[in-house]
């Protein structure tokens, strides 16, 4: 049980992200002048999101996400806000930057959750979709900057997997820890940061993310043959 003193209710603890959200998207809109479209579809993702929390934390029963929840939502307001700068090759830089200083905030909600006992399921499985909704909008702005659709690939394959899962039940299995996983996983962000900053010729850029994919395929064809295998052996026993 998270103690009160760390117990920030939910509505507080959004309300804090969204006035994070909103000063990032004032400071680009200064910097570099995100347009209106850009800041509006920033603003639906971030009231999705908002929602998609509140149900969550409804359905889990829970009154507050701990400090280290606090910290994955500023995380997410800083992935949410680089949506506004997706499609535009001028705002590169500021959106690897927001995006590399959210892949370093992800190093530190864990340990914050361990270290005040705060950890949940809740607050992992956060933590795994703003993970993933980093990796979407680095992946849709490589793929319209650099004209190669199929970089969609690398963030569309999480999502394939889960609605897969909901067809088929024995792929909601849980799987083993696997450390080539992490660094698999790891290698998604730095290939398409690195294909995002534009600081290599594009054939470079695409070839690293190409063997980001390739990786990724493997990665998750290793989870489902565990799984099939696994659900398979429960069903002979």
């Amino acid at each position: 049980m998270i103690r009160r003193s760390l117990a920030t209710p939910v509505a507080v603890q959004l309300a804090a992200a969204a006035a994070l959200l909103a000063g990032v998207l004032a400071l680009l809109a200064a910097v570099v002048g995100v347009n209106a479209v850009g800041v509006g579809v920033a603003v639906l993702v971030a009231v999705v999101a908002g929602v998609l929390v509140v149900r969550a934390a409804a359905g889990a029963g829970v009154a507050t996400l701990g400090p280290a929840g606090s910290i994955t939502l500023a995380r997410g307001a800083l992935v949410v806000a680089a949506v506004a700068l997706v499609g535009r090759d001028a705002a590169s830089a500021a959106l690897v930057t927001l995006t590399v200083v959210a892949l370093a905030l992800d190093g530190v909600d864990g340990p914050v959750a361990r270290r005040t006992g705060t950890a949940s399921a809740l607050g992992a499985r956060l933590d795994v979709e703003f993970d993933a909704l980093l990796l979407l909008v680095l992946a849709v702005h490589v793929a319209l900057v650099t004209g190669a659709p199929w970089v969609l690939a690398v963030a569309l394959l999480r999502y394939a997997f889960v609605a897969a899962a909901r067809v088929l039940p024995w792929l909601r299995g849980e799987l083993p820890v696997r450390r080539s996983a992490k660094l698999v996983a790891a290698l998604q962000g730095v290939a398409l940061i690195v294909a995002a900053a534009g600081v290599l010729p594009v054939g470079v850029e695409l070839a690293l993310v190409a063997v980001a994919l390739v990786a990724l395929v493997w990665s998750f064809g290793v989870s489902v043959v565990w799984l099939w295998r696994a659900a398979d052996a429960r069903t002979v026993g």
